[in-house]
């Protein structure tokens, strides 16, 4: 089946957006005008500091409530659907049964660390891994995950003699249980998150499956992120886009614009940068696809933090202050000295990847103040990986912020000082349903009503003397030239 014609329309565009907290379901007008919503939270369970995992059914039924809800709105019930998207939450991973869907394991959050241990014998190889792959060797990706399953799981041993068992993204397992005829497949970019895909061939690669010791006949078959996945069950809707969240939210404008770093501030903050049709090789950053179809591709450059809203999330539990971000903006706008928090929560991501360092301030301070520097260290964060695309020729002109913690006026205008470059803020809720509802109705243009007058904020650049010495203090202590 063709994808739609990027024709204006009277129907609508169905946007499913699985994140880690909570599963959206959105329906779109063919200007980006979003016409009916719905939200259910899901609930993330921290076994242990290292193992964070997710409740698969817990997840599916949320898929279908609100998907429920969406259709059942009079506006949609009245124009209908002409195409659908999935979005999901990268790197995280579970095994179900291959003929019933039945989850055979908990989902394991991106967020997992357990399977550090099975990357310390493939060191030598890691610059090979890297450069098929596109990421470096780490834990949050989904392959150590996935033979972790295999070497600690019991239930998967029956499953596996009986060629019933199938594992792998999140993103795949959803398909199966969401689209009619339970299609066993996966799109590009929540496989690539794997680390068991190559990069250039779009293909899951012998190579890296024989590194992570991973048979190929366990895993989804791989597929453009623009493709027929086929029709959600029970309708005559066609899912026409799935992409991971982080790739999905640079496309919320529509078109991937030149120059513009794009910053997406959630959970974790992701750093992206679009590199063209070129597959750009980076020694401290990854590499992925921004977006596939059967006629083209387009690749980024990616940064990674792992404490954004994470840390904020630690500071609240740390000194049980649940209300923290109703306070973020008045302590910015007055604390002037705050001390320097070297932010490692999750681990240290790009350009330095480490993971073995705990969180800690340099200076005392008093709660307002700390927060203050938890935030800053999210800017200094983004600020090291926007220098390291720098370097690579890449001509940054603007910063584009999106995400939850985008809100916060004092961390926009901050980046815009420390970067010198604008940072553009539009007023997009839900960038990642945007994006993939664009992907989904295969449009060639930008959204109309962000081409002409949608609200943007922007935050130039002012001369903040103070906040680029904290910065080149932060800089100096995580050994960053």
């Amino acid at each position: 089946m063709a994808l739609p014609t990027p024709l204006i329309s009277e129907r609508l565009i169905f946007a499913l957006d699985v994140g880690t907290l909570s599963v959206r379901a959105s329906a779109y007008d063919y200007s980006g005008n979003v016409l009916a919503f719905s939200n259910k939270a899901i609930a993330l369970e921290q076994v242990s500091s290292i193992k964070i995992e997710q409740d698969p059914n817990e997840i599916i039924t949320a898929v279908y409530h609100v998907m429920q809800q969406v259709m059942a709105d009079p506006v949609v019930m009245e124009r209908g659907i002409a195409c659908a998207g999935l979005a999901c939450q990268r790197s995280s991973i579970v095994a179900w049964h291959r003929m019933t869907g039945a989850p055979l394991t908990p989902v394991l959050s991106w967020q997992d660390r357990r399977a550090v241990d099975y990357l310390k014998p493939l060191a030598s190889k890691q610059v090979d891994i890297k450069r098929k792959s596109g990421l470096f060797l780490s834990p949050h990706y989904g392959a150590s995950k996935l033979r972790w399953l295999l070497d600690h799981c019991p239930e998967l041993e029956q499953p596996l003699k009986d060629n019933s068992l199938v594992f792998g993204p999140l993103a795949a397992y959803i398909i199966f249980n969401l689209v009619e005829g339970q299609p066993c497949i996966v799109d590009h970019v929540n496989a690539s998150r794997t680390q068991l895909m190559d990069l250039q061939k779009h293909q899951w690669s012998a190579e890296l499956l024989r590194d992570f010791g991973i048979a190929r006949e366990l895993l989804p078959q791989c597929r453009p992120t623009q493709s027929y996945f086929g029709n959600i069950r029970g309708t005559s809707i066609p899912l026409t886009a799935v992409n991971g969240d982080q790739n999905a939210a640079i496309h919320s404008p529509g078109q991937l614009e030149d120059g513009t770093l794009i910053v997406n501030v959630g959970t974790g903050a992701f750093v992206l940068l679009s590199t063209g049709t070129q597959l750009m090789h980076h020694p401290s950053l990854l590499a992925s696809i921004a977006n596939s179809s059967e006629e083209h591709i387009t690749y980024l450059l990616e940064g990674t933090v792992n404490g954004a809203g994470a840390a904020i999330n630690w500071a609240a539990d740390q000194w049980t202050q649940p209300d923290l971000t109703t306070r973020l903006g008045a302590w910015l706008n007055e604390v002037e000295t705050p001390p320097i928090f070297i932010n490692t929560i999750g681990g240290l991501g790009s350009p330095f990847w480490r993971s073995e360092q705990n969180p800690y301030f340099l200076g005392e301070g008093r709660l307002e103040e700390k927060v203050v520097a938890i935030i800053e260290s999210i800017v200094f964060l983004i600020a090291i990986n926007l220098e390291a695309m720098s370097n690579t020729g890449q001509s940054v002109k603007r910063i584009r912020i999106t995400g939850g913690l985008s809100t916060v006026n004092g961390l926009c205008q901050r980046l815009a000082n420390l970067s010198q470059r604008v940072v553009l803020r539009p007023e997009v809720k839900q960038a990642t349903s945007q994006g993939i509802a664009w992907l989904a109705a295969n449009l060639s243009r930008g959204w109309h009503d962000l081409r002409e007058g949608a609200h943007v904020d922007y935050f130039l650049p002012q001369n903040d003397r103070l906040l680029k010495v904290r910065y080149r203090q932060f800089c100096s202590e995580l050994g960053w030239r």
